[in-house]
């Protein structure tokens, strides 16, 4: 696989990326996420998945939605390949990309050949419709809350000194840029997913961290002044998740009045309209509401991954970071973003994505007990590939590794995640915390400060699970894998 692949390259295989699609004219959008092409179709018919996977880059195919690809092809060039297509004239916007209009016979075909889609499963893909742009934006406010957190404990008389004080405040204010108004970027976002208007989305977010609602909460009898987080309804209520179905209710609020609205006055009076009478039952009922069920699910992650027994946190981590290799290879690992922002907004930290992140290094360690067995075998080209992905794994970024070598192997891909849950127990085990989701590996090292024994100790007792998890997913592939599995027509 050729790593370093100049632009004219990148627009000859985007081309042929398109024309394996069933050619222009059955591309309805193109956008991407940090390591795929997202297309939709008008038609899966003219589609050639075989010819896809046979292109240079291209590591796997994910399909798991009528008229629905993702295309991955990995981190930096996912982004050079979608620059090439809207050169060439498509990528249309990220709401074109969430809400297609394929054609309707096609569509309603590709619904009954996929029947066994479930209800969890396309909630998890919603979800990651909504998340995935605002990846960048959660990655950079993380990292710079990592970096302000080290800075205070490193330095514990920052504000004393001139030169520390500006740069731990300007860390600052780019977390609070994102975090302050984390529920409008989801609400604008929503409202794109669910044909909504987005500026409307975007202002039915923001509505809910502002100060308008404790006042609300006071005049109705409603907040606790003794304490505030007992309050029925108080600002930042329901976080993300109110939001999200607060602009599935605008959606149907929207287009219902635009149907019916006179188009002269259609954009004087049909928003003005819709936040109106969206405004009451949001702050009323769906806050609240969902003010609940943020509260429930970061009260049982708490309980399991802050729990008081090591016992109950070890199996937790165990069992999530073996878990998530399947999801990631699924692409549904997106939709797990909610429960990170639920903790994120009711903890100020994150206990679940560390765990997570050990499966990461569970590839690692697998890709190396394999290359050793390839070695022995003579199997060069399963040696280039794995030579070739083995350090975007170490910083965190696996799908190389995944598509490219332990899931089509199989075994590798299981004794990964079991050897990734020996890390994520480790972690787990010591309550650390990151500042954000995103960077993993040795990256990830930056947010993983967070948890009781301060940014250090967790940057150490991180490392040393990215250290557990490599050496356990190497010993248990190494004894169950064989060398008979590596013959060259296996690569």
């Amino acid at each position: 696989m050729n790593q370093n692949v100049d632009t004219t390259d990148y627009k000859a295989n985007a081309e042929a990326v398109i024309e394996q699609l069933g050619g222009r004219e059955n591309i309805e959008s193109i956008s991407n996420c940090m390591t795929r092409l997202r297309v939709v179709v008008k038609a899966e018919e003219p589609v050639s998945e075989a010819g896809i996977r046979a292109l240079r880059d291209v590591l796997a195919i994910v399909h798991d939605r009528p008229c629905s690809y993702e295309i991955v092809v990995g981190p930096g060039k996912c982004r050079k390949y979608a620059d090439a297509c809207r050169a060439l004239g498509f990528g249309k916007s990220d709401e074109a990309a969430a809400n297609p209009t394929p054609d309707p016979k096609a569509y309603r075909d590709a619904i009954k050949a996929k029947q066994k889609n479930n209800v969890v499963k396309t909630a998890l893909k919603t979800l990651g419709d909504i998340f995935v742009p605002l990846i960048p934006g959660v990655i950079a406010a993380g990292l710079c809350a990592g970096f302000a957190s080290l800075i205070a404990q490193a330095v514990p008389d920052y504000e004393n000194v001139p030169a520390w004080n500006l740069v731990f405040t300007l860390l600052s204010l780019i977390k609070s840029a994102f975090m302050t108004f984390i529920t409008a970027w989801v609400g604008y976002r929503a409202a794109e997913r669910f044909g909504a208007t987005p500026i409307l989305g975007g202002m039915l977010g923001m509505i809910t961290s502002l100060d308008g609602i404790n006042d609300i909460a006071s005049i109705l009898g409603l907040s606790n002044e003794s304490v505030p987080l007992a309050s029925v309804l108080q600002a930042g209520k329901g976080g993300v998740l109110a939001v999200i179905f607060g602009v599935l209710l605008l959606s149907f609020v929207e287009k219902k009045i635009r149907s019916r609205m006179p188009e002269r006055i259609d954009m004087i009076f049909t928003p003005i309209l819709s936040l109106l009478i969206c405004a009451v039952p949001y702050i009323l009922l769906i806050m609240p509401l969902f003010g609940y069920v943020s509260s429930g699910i970061a009260w049982v992650f708490g309980k399991l991954c802050l729990s008081e027994s090591v016992i109950v946190r070890m199996l937790t981590g165990f069992l999530s970071s073996a878990l998530f290799l399947p999801l990631v290879a699924t692409g549904m690992h997106h939709g797990l973003v909610a429960l990170y922002t639920v903790q994120l907004q009711e903890l100020g930290y994150i206990t679940l994505y560390p765990a997570l992140a050990m499966a990461g290094a569970g590839q690692v360690g697998a890709a190396l007990a394999v290359y050793r067995k390839a070695k022995k075998a003579g199997n060069q080209q399963l040696c280039s590939v794995i030579s070739g992905a083995l350090p975007a794994g170490f910083l965190g970024v696996g799908e190389p590794l995944i598509y490219g070598v332990t899931l089509p192997l199989g075994k590798p891909f299981l004794t990964a995640g079991i050897g990734a849950g020996f890390g994520g127990a480790l972690v787990m085990a010591f309550r650390v915390a990151s500042t954000t989701w995103g960077p993993s590996g040795l990256l990830g090292v930056f947010v993983m400060t967070e948890g009781p024994l301060g940014a250090f100790r967790s940057v150490l007792i991180y490392l040393l699970g990215l250290v557990v998890s490599y050496v356990c997913s190497y010993i248990i592939t190494w004894l169950t894998f064989s060398a008979k599995d590596l013959s060259t027509d296996r690569a």
